[in-house]
């Protein structure tokens, strides 16, 4: 029988305790605050950005 998981997936551990340190390579960085929208939250990012791939890391 499979091992329940729980729905909530705990962070990686890292050096500070809920911190992790990632490397990633890219071309640009903008760093903003997710506002409000609904239930959910939003980030708007430059329209010559439309259609490329970005990730998204929470830093605070």
């Amino acid at each position: 029988m499979p091992k329940e998981r729980n729905k909530k997936k705990d962070p990686a551990p890292g050096p500070s305790g809920n911190k992790v340190k990632f490397e990633v390579y890219g071309e640009e960085m903008i760093e903003k605050e997710i506002k409000m929208s609904g239930n959910s939250g939003r980030v708007y990012l430059p329209p010559d950005w439309v259609g490329h791939r970005v990730k998204i890391i929470r830093i605070d």
